[in-house]
């Protein structure tokens, strides 16, 4: 059967399906959120909003910056869950303190608190993603978010302005509570635990927790692939912060046209993520990483080349390839990480992960907004030229080496049939008798030996590894 259908296949987990519940509904309250903050900010600053909402993304970017890879390290030691449901609630209190805020900076005071928080959660979801599903699926899980939250990008800012004209923008942030308490509710019913290994030591002394945040970053740089790709998502982020940061200038100052048109480019953006994300998802088995990276990153950097000269249906024809290219880039790194990661120590990495790709955006939206003021005429074309030398030192420095072989090491647990001989012998539990077919479980770690750039099932094969029953 053609792999269409493989997209939305890890929903047949309940598990996984009721953690992507609770993040549809997560995405719907950011999106009130962010709407809410947006016409508060109007109420309070006036003509200054703009700078209230750039100072709260800057404090969005640094809480994530900061507090992602503690929240990796603390993911691999402690059930997840617990993270996943308390982050929920203390937002919901956040988020309900909002409509009574009179001051600029109690905006600022609570917008960092509430992103503590979001650092918490989101590496924690990511790194859990694989942790509930199969390795044939967990590729398409994370498309699956994926596609969902760009796809939310585009329509909840529709549904969060539909919700603040009908009950105004204060108690807008209610509603939003009310989004965190139903997804709590959705990841606290979950049976058992989501905890990597429940025999592991749960210390967190402070030592141990600087460790594993270490390690977390080191595991990152350490893996060429995984290198390659990272550096990439700076790539993505030059052109991504031109198209957040210039596209409305362009649109409003040199097209003069007007909000609705912006909107319109801005959508074509996020319905270009979504597509790439549902095409990723569909063909997640049979495609090559770190090829499907550098096509995405090639994309979004040769879509801002020719924007400067873009009338409104070109430029969303342009933007819809950006997002596409985009997500190519986005959505392998993640995957990469299940790969090529132990379990046991792929929340600090997705933790680490989290702080450096953000701090990419730090990097790059000041950029933006420096060619956007000094070339107002041409900050498109020279982002573009940016970018693709920026891909080109990447390419040239950071690409895997022809000859690696590339080592995925997974410990399956299995029962089979058998019998003793001389070559086959262990102690047995008292009342299996040794002469008789019998089964217990057995322990095979999975050496997966692939070269570059293939990801090619047939490479791989197994050394058994027996464990007493």
């Amino acid at each position: 059967m053609i792999t269409r259908f493989h997209f939305f296949a890890s929903l047949r987990n309940p598990v996984f399906a009721r953690l992507y519940a609770a993040q549809t509904i997560n995405l719907l309250g950011d999106a009130l959120t962010w709407v809410g903050l947006a016409l508060l900010a109007f109420e309070l600053a006036g003509d200054s909003s703009a700078v209230v909402l750039a100072l709260a993304l800057t404090l969005r970017i640094t809480a994530f910056v900061l507090l992602s890879p503690l929240a990796g390290a603390l993911a691999d030691r402690v059930d997840r869950k617990s993270i996943l449901v308390g982050t929920h609630c203390v937002r919901m209190v956040i988020v309900s303190l909002l409509p009574f805020v009179t001051q600029v900076w109690q905006v600022y005071a609570l917008i960092f608190t509430l992103n503590v928080f979001n650092a918490f959660f989101t590496p924690t979801y990511q790194a859990t993603i694989p942790l509930v599903t199969g390795k044939n699926d967990y590729a398409a899980a994370i498309a699956l978010s994926s596609a969902t939250y760009q796809l939310l990008g585009v329509l909840g800012p529709g549904i969060a302005g539909s919700a603040a004209a009908f009950i105004g923008a204060r108690q807008v942030f209610f509603v939003d509570a009310v989004t965190f308490l139903v997804a709590a509710v959705l990841i606290f019913t979950l049976p058992g635990h989501l905890r990597v290994a429940p025999n592991q030591q749960s210390s967190t002394t402070s030592g141990r927790t600087w460790q594993d945040i270490k390690d977390g970053t080191s595991r990152l740089f350490s893996d060429a692939p995984i290198r390659y790709a990272l550096f990439m998502q700076l790539v993505a982020s030059i052109a991504g912060a031109e198209i957040l940061v210039n596209t409305v200038g362009y649109v409003q100052g040199t097209l003069k046209l007007g909000n609705v048109q912006y909107g319109w480019v801005m959508a074509a953006f996020g319905i270009g993520a979504t597509l790439s994300a549902v095409a990723f998802g569909a063909i997640s088995q049979h495609i090559n990483r770190k090829s499907f990276v550098l096509f995405g990153a090639v994309l979004i950097t040769l879509s801002l080349l020719p924007a400067n000269y873009a009338s409104l249906s070109v430029l969303m024809i342009l933007w819809l390839l950006a997002g596409f290219g985009q997500n190519c880039v986005n959505l392998p790194t993640q995957t990469l990480i299940a790969e090529r990661i132990n379990r046991d120590a792929q929340g600090r990495v997705y933790g680490a992960h989290f702080a450096w790709s953000h701090l990419w955006w730090a990097i790059s939206y000041p950029l933006a907004g420096w060619l956007g003021g000094k070339f107002p005429e041409g900050e498109f074309l020279y982002g573009s030229f940016v970018g693709l030398v920026l891909l080109i030192v990447v390419q040239l420095t950071l690409k895997p080496p022809v000859d690696e072989n590339e080592h995925i090491h997974e410990n399956i647990w299995h029962e089979h049939l058998h019998i003793h001989d001389e070559h086959h012998q262990h102690d047995h539990h008292q009342g299996i008798l040794e002469s008789e077919p019998h089964t217990h479980p057995h322990q095979h770690r999975l050496m997966r030996h692939s070269h570059p750039y293939s990801d090619d099932s047939h490479h791989s094969r197994y050394r058994s590894q027996q464990s007493e029953s």
